[in-house]
């Protein structure tokens, strides 16, 4: 079964299209840092119009790539939400258009759970597992009892860890992406000489790095000839602490031995080496996504659809986005 997946959540502009929810058979992601990179993050306007341009561009990609015809898929899967309204309303018009004048049905995927399903396409699933999915726009714990089942443990409740990144190497005169940049600064950096606060919510196991974000500011100020690698050290260090300190606290009192990443965060050398050496000293296996699973695309959401359309959950033409859009229930 072949699913067409797009994803127009932010500002990549994604397609792809997978065979049975675990085949990637092609996946091509047109990029926009160097349009939002010169204002130091996304510009919402700026993003919309560059989706109009390279959806249709993106598209004829993928189905080129895989070397497939229109006709031969089965499903096409969009992502309706969460995310930027204006970006998601070009993926999920351009589905709908596509859906009518091929007759091919539609399923609706929420970005998160996409983050979920890149796990499904390099491995096979062994439920339950804690998902920790790590962006720009959503730092969040999920229980993860079987597809479609998923229960919120934990979210952001100010800026996510990646939109802290981008912060704070615009704040260090870095451009847009800050992730990548701030981690390898970090390298170079020694992450014991600044120490910032670690923001471990009491009764709750949801995060918070505005607080963090704001000592950085502070610590810049007052020290304008600080090492940017040790700030950069200090700073990523205080992140991984309270990403992985959570996820193993959590992962402990259910009773789960297998932790995945997922987003963009989760392409972080720093986070990936600090989760796997301490979960594993706590008996946690981890999962690990390809750098290109982590980042947006339209494979995970592929995949995520090829689920709903085993399970009948199709969209109809009245389908609009959302740019809230929350995942699961309570945690049980």
């Amino acid at each position: 079964m072949l699913i067409l997946g797009m994803d127009t959540s932010c500002d990549d502009t994604a397609a792809a299209v997978v065979r049975d929810g675990i085949e990637i058979i092609s996946d091509v992601v047109s990029n926009q840092n160097e349009i939002h990179e010169k204002y130091g993050g996304i510009v919402p306007e700026l993003a919309s119009r560059r989706h109009v341009e390279m959806i249709t561009p993106v598209v004829n990609e993928a189905l080129a790539n895989a070397k497939v015809d229109i006709k031969e898929i089965d499903a096409i899967a969009v992502t309706h939400g969460p995310g930027l309204i204006g970006s998601l309303l070009v993926g999920v018009c351009f589905a709908k258009s596509l859906s009518y004048v091929h007759k091919i049905p539609i399923v609706a995927v929420n970005h998160l759970e996409g983050h979920i399903c890149s796990y499904f396409l390099e491995s096979n699933p062994e439920f339950p597992f804690l998902a920790l999915v790590v962006s720009g726009g959503h730092t969040s714990i999920y229980k993860v009892k079987g597809f479609g089942s998923y229960s919120e443990i934990g979210r952001t409740r100010d800026d996510a860890a990646g939109e802290a990144y981008d912060k704070v190497a615009k704040l260090l005169g870095f451009g847009y992406p800050g992730g990548p940049v701030i981690d390898e600064l970090a390298s170079k950096g020694n992450p014991q000489s600044i120490q910032f606060p670690r923001s471990f919510l009491k009764d709750s196991y949801d995060f918070s790095f505005s607080g963090l974000k704001t000592a950085v500011l502070h610590y810049v100020r007052k020290n304008p000839e600080a090492r940017k690698e040790d700030i950069a050290a200090g700073f990523q260090a205080a992140v991984i602490d309270v990403l992985v300190g959570r996820s193993i606290e959590v992962a402990k009192k259910y009773g789960i031995s297998r932790i995945t990443l997922s987003g963009g965060v989760a392409a972080n050398k720093g986070l990936r080496n600090n989760m796997v050496e301490n979960a594993l000293k706590e008996g946690i296996g981890v999962f690990l996504p390809s750098n290109s699973l982590c980042t947006d695309n339209a494979a995970m959401i592929a995949s995520a659809g090829y689920y709903h359309f085993l399970n009948n959950k199709f969209a109809s033409y009245e389908l609009n986005p959302k740019a809230v859009l929350p995942l699961g229930s309570a945690p049980s």
